[in-house]
């Protein structure tokens, strides 16, 4: 639960700090780039978030579509 928190917020921060930046954010160049990068692929490490949903689902004995009425 922990590693999907942690890699949603990152992203959502990071994709607030591309759009501040604007282009300069896509441009590797600058540091701003390179951690959206960084935090993207974090979503895919150790399991990607929608696999990490679907067994924070199961282990609180949740169906699977209980889940994404939420």
């Amino acid at each position: 639960m922990a590693k999907l928190w942690c890699s949603e917020m990152q992203f959502r921060a990071i994709d607030a700090c591309v759009q501040l930046h604007g282009g300069y954010g896509y441009m590797w160049e600058y540091p701003v780039a390179r951690a959206w990068a960084d935090a993207r692929v974090q979503r895919i490490y150790g399991g990607t978030s929608e696999i990490m949903k679907e067994l924070i689902a199961r282990s609180l004995g949740l169906p699977g579509h209980a889940r994404e009425r939420s």
